[in-house]
C-alpha cells in the first residue's frame, strides 16, 4: 500500500539491521512457466519480525523519538512565521538575528478550545468506527465493506475487522458540507485557524496512545503469542510489541489509527485550506483545486479498498508502537497536507497547460498504482485462475511457517505490472506525489522538499528494502527464485 497507513517514520530506521532468526531448513519449490511446481522436502522459513536490535537501529530510534516532533513543528512554523521558507529561520539562527526560544515563543501554544475541538473530532470518529455498522456495501456496486477477515498473523490467527471507513468518510464530509452551507455551527476555516494548537493536541494523543499500547503489551496483551520483545525498551516503544492490540472484540488500534482520525481528516484539512484561501483573497486558485481533487482521489482510493488494505504490509507485518500511533496522529495529517498549507500563504494560479499537465500526471500515476494493486488483488481472489493482460498469470509458489508451527502456502505473481517491477505500485505512487508538488509551482522548495524529492523517494525505496527483507525471511529460497524472475524493484533497467 501507499505511504498512507504507513509507517510514517520508518524511512530512518532499518529493521534489516536487526538479526533475524530463521529456520535453516524449509520446503523448496521449483517454478515453471505455467505456474506448476515440483517439490523437494525441506522445512519452510520462519515468519516473523527481527527482534535483535543493533546499535544503528537504537541510534535511529532515539533520534526519531527525540527529534521527529520538532521536524513537524519546524515545517509548520516555517509557514506560520516565515511564509513557508525552510531556509530563512536557519539563516537567521546562524546570523544571530533570532533564537530558538524566540521562534518557540512566537508560535501559537496549546489552547483549551483546540483541545475541545480535537477531543470532539476523535470521539466522533470512535463512535462512527465502533457504533455504525457498514451498510454502504449493500448498495454501492463493487464496494467490499462490513465484516472481513484480515491476513494470518505470525501466530497463525486470522482477525476479523469491521470495514466501514468509506461510510465514516461519507458521513463526516456530508456533515461538513451541511455545516458550511446550512447549519453554520463553526467556520470552514476552523482547522487552519487552530492549526498549531491542534498540533499539540495531536501530539498528546499520539504519545498517550503509544504509551498505553506499550504498557498494555506487558500487562494485558490481546494475544501474547503475537507479541515481540526485543529486550530494548526504546525499540519496543517505537516499533511496538503487540501485533494487533485491541480493546474488546472490535476496536483494533492499528486499523483505527491508520485509517481514522488522520486520513478522514486529510480531505477536511484541505477543504479548510481552500476556505481560508477564499476568505483571504476572494477566490480559490486552480492549484488549490488540483491539490484538493488529486489528494481526495488518494484518500477515497484508500477507503474504497480498505478491505484490501488488510493484506498490506501495515497490517500484515508492522507491530503497533509509537511510529504508527504518533505517526498517524501527527506526522501524516501535518506533513502530508503541506501543499495546501503552502498555497494558503502563496496562492498560485497555474496556466491551463501547466494545470492540465499536473492533472494528467496525477491521473496516470493513480492509474498505474491502482491497476498494479488490482492485478494482485484479482490474482489473490481467484487463486491465479484469472487473466492478466490477456494471458494466464505466471507465479512462484512458496511456503512458509507461522509461529504456531503451521505450514502455509502462498503465490507470488510474476505477470502484468508485477512482472515489470516488484513494487511498480510505488512507481505510480511517486508519480502522484510529484503531481501534488507540481501543482504548487516552482517558487519554493518546501512542497518538494518533504513530499517528493526527499521524503517520498527515501520512504518508498526504504519500504521496498524493508518489505523484501521480511519476505526473504518469510519465504527463504523461494524469495530468491522470485527476485530472479523479477529483478527490478521500482524502475525497470534502473532500480
Amino acid at each position: 500500500q501507499r505511504h498512507i497507513p504507513n509507517h510514517p517514520l520508518i524511512l530512518a530506521l532499518s529493521e534489516m539491521s536487526g538479526a533475524v532468526t530463521m529456520e535453516a531448513a524449509r520446503r523448496r519449490t521449483q517454478h515453471s512457466a505455467n505456474g506448476k511446481t515440483s517439490e523437494k522436502e525441506e522445512k519452510p522459513a520462519q515468519w516473523g519480525r527481527a527482534w535483535e536490535v543493533d546499535w544503528f537501529s537504537l541510534i535511529c530510534v532515539l533520534g526519531l523519538l527525540c527529534f521527529a516532533p520538532f521536524i513537524v513543528f519546524y515545517f509548520v512554523m516555517a509557514c506560520d512565521q516565515y511564509q513557508c521558507s525552510i531556509s530563512q529561520p536557519l539563516f537567521e539562527l546562524y546570523q544571530g538575528e533570532t533564537t530558538l526560544l524566540s521562534i518557540w515563543a512566537r508560535a501559537p501554544s496549546f489552547t483549551w478550545s483546540a483541545a475541545k475541538i480535537y477531543a470532539i473530532w476523535v470521539a466522533f470518529q470512535v463512535v462512527l468506527y465502533m457504533c455504525v455498522p457498514d451498510i454502504t456495501h449493500k448498495f454501492i456496486p463493487g464496494y467490499v465493506g462490513g465484516v472481513q477477515d484480515g491476513a494470518r498473523t505470525p501466530a497463525g490467527l486470522i482477525n476479523k475487522y469491521e470495514i466501514n471507513g468509506l461510510q465514516c468518510w461519507l458521513i463526516t464530509h456530508a456533515l461538513w458540507v451541511a455545516n458550511a452551507h446550512y447549519f453554520h455551527w463553526f467556520s470552514p476555516t476552523i482547522i487552519f485557524d487552530n492549526w498549531i494548537p491542534l498540533m499539540w493536541c495531536a501530539n498528546i494523543l499520539g504519545y498517550v496512545v503509544s504509551t498505553f499500547a506499550f504498557i498494555k503489551a506487558y500487562l494485558f496483551p490481546t494475544n501474547a503469542e503475537d507479541c515481540k520483545f526485543t529486550g530494548n525498551v526504546f525499540y519496543n516503544f517505537m516499533m511496538g510489541i503487540e501485533f494487533n492490540p485491541r480493546i474488546g472484540k472490535w476496536f483494533d488500534f492499528k486499523l483505527f489509527f491508520n485509517g481514522r482520525p488522520g486520513i478522514v481528516a486529510w480531505t477536511l484539512i484541505n477543504l479548510s485550506y481552500m476556505a481560508k484561501q477564499q476568505e483571504l483573497y476572494g477566490h480559490v486558485t486552480n492549484s488549490m483545486i488540483l491539490v484538493n481533487v488529486l489528494q481526495a482521489i488518494y484518500v477515497l482510493d484508500f477507503f474504497w479498498n480498505e478491505a484490501w488494505y488488510l493484506k498490506t504490509i501495515d497490517i500484515c507485518h508492522d507491530h503497533f508502537g509509537w511510529y504508527l500511533g504518533w505517526g498517524d496522529c501527527v506526522w501524516l495529517p501535518y506533513l502530508y497536507t503541506l501543499q495546501g498549507l503552502y498555497l494558503v500563504y502563496h496562492p498560485v494560479q497555474l496556466s491551463n497547460a501547466h494545470a492540465l499537465a499536473v492533472l494528467l500526471l496525477g491521473l496516470i500515476g493513480y492509474y498505474v498504482f491502482r491497476s498494479t494493486n488490482h492485478q494482485k488483488d484479482l490474482f489473490r481472489r481467484t487463486d491465479g485462475s484469472c487473466s492478466i493482460w490477456g494471458q494466464k498469470p505466471t507465479y512462484i509458489e512458496c511456503s512458509y511457517r507461522s509461529a504456531d508451527g503451521g505450514i502455509h502456502r502462498s503465490k507470488l505473481l510474476t505477470s502484468g505490472f508485477w512482472g515489470v517491477a516488484r513494487h511498480f505500485n510505488y512507481t505510480g505512487d511517486l508519480m502522484g506525489s510529484l503531481s501534488y508538488c507540481a501543482a504548487c509551482g516552482f517558487g519554493h522548495i518546501l512542497p518538494y522538499f518533504y513530499i517528493y524529492i526527499v521524503y517520498m523517494t527515501i520512504l518508498l525505496v526504504h519500504r521496498c528494502v524493508r518489505d523484501e527483507h521480511r519476505c526473504s525471511s518469510k519465504y527463504g529460497k523461494d524469495w530468491k527464485r522470485y527476485t530472479d524472475a523479477v529483478p527490478y524493484r521500482l524502475v525497470p533497467g534502473l532500480f
